[in-house]
């Protein structure tokens, strides 16, 4: 039920620790894009000095056939820590997926960000028990395909179906990078949820709340929702039921409901938290 995972950049420990104390639901140290060539070692240090102190955290590593990412892989491999996942980039290869995923032994998560990756999407969402998401990079596809936003839409359906024919989460949306543009980043993150993402990659503490506002269920979903299951549980046995307002309801209804409210509590708990519910 992650809703939003802020990119930090791996040389910049001061950002690190202010990220991992806030409100983002997953935090991931970037060693590749937002590093540039002569800071990788430095990053990783600052990264495998993050995750010894037992603070967790996702890890985006640079492109495994790469230099830069075979030494991500061999001391991440070696290092004690919180290492919670890591994400891969330019992801094409189930079979080089599979080899990141035997090596680490954790949650893998692979970027595509190729139109090959694209055609591979359900491979790579079934290629190794540890691949725990599937998810775009929009701007290398877009360099990728040669192409404006609008060419975008068959891939962001092409992966909603990929990651959920292999029974993985909704996949999260690729980052909005215009990064004081709030209002544009709701109404993106609102087509992206009907068009069966959920949460999304941020690169601001700012943008979380919008996103997670975004996630949450609207109240008439979630008391429809209530309403359902209290029916299901009284109704034991039956395959299928009209509901109050008239509505076909089988199993794929309610399990839809199930999950709304499993969004709601998630919703409910942070707000405790924050102590804003008695």
């Amino acid at each position: 039920m992650i809703r939003s995972w802020l990119y930090v950049p791996g040389d910049r420990p001061d950002r690190m620790d202010k990220a991992l104390a806030g409100p983002a639901d997953a935090v991931v140290l970037d060693l590749e894009d937002a590093v540039g060539a002569a800071a990788k070692d430095e990053a990783r240090r600052n990264v495998l000095d993050v995750l010894a102190s037992g603070r967790a955290a996702h890890v985006r590593i640079n492109d495994p056939a790469t230099p830069a990412g075979e030494a991500d892989l061999k001391e991440l491999a070696a290092a004690p820590g919180a290492l919670a996942g890591v994400r891969v980039p330019k992801s094409e290869d189930p079979g080089g997926l599979r080899r990141v995923a035997d090596r680490l032994g954790v949650p893998v998560h692979p970027l595509i960000e190729s139109a090959l990756g694209v055609e591979n999407a359900l491979a790579l969402a079934t290629a190794h028990p540890l691949v725990a998401g599937i998810s775009l990079g929009e701007a290398d596809l877009r360099a990728d395909l040669r192409a404006g936003r609008r060419a975008l839409a068959w891939s962001r359906s092409r992966i909603v179906v990929a990651a959920r024919a292999a029974g993985l989460p909704s996949p999260a949306q690729s980052v909005w990078t215009a990064v004081r543009d709030l209002d544009g980043l709701r109404a993106d993150t609102e087509a992206g949820r009907e068009g069966g993402f959920f949460g999304r990659s941020v690169i601001h503490p700012a943008q979380v709340p919008v996103v997670h506002e975004v996630c949450a269920p609207d109240p008439a979903e979630t008391e429809w929702a209530r309403e359902l299951l209290g029916r299901f549980t009284g109704a034991a046995g039956e395959a299928a039921w009209i509901d109050s307002s008239g509505r076909f309801v089988d199993r794929a209804i309610v399990e839809r409901a199930r999950w709304l409210l499993r969004l709601a509590d998630a919703a409910d708990r942070e707000n405790a938290k924050k102590g804003d519910v008695p």
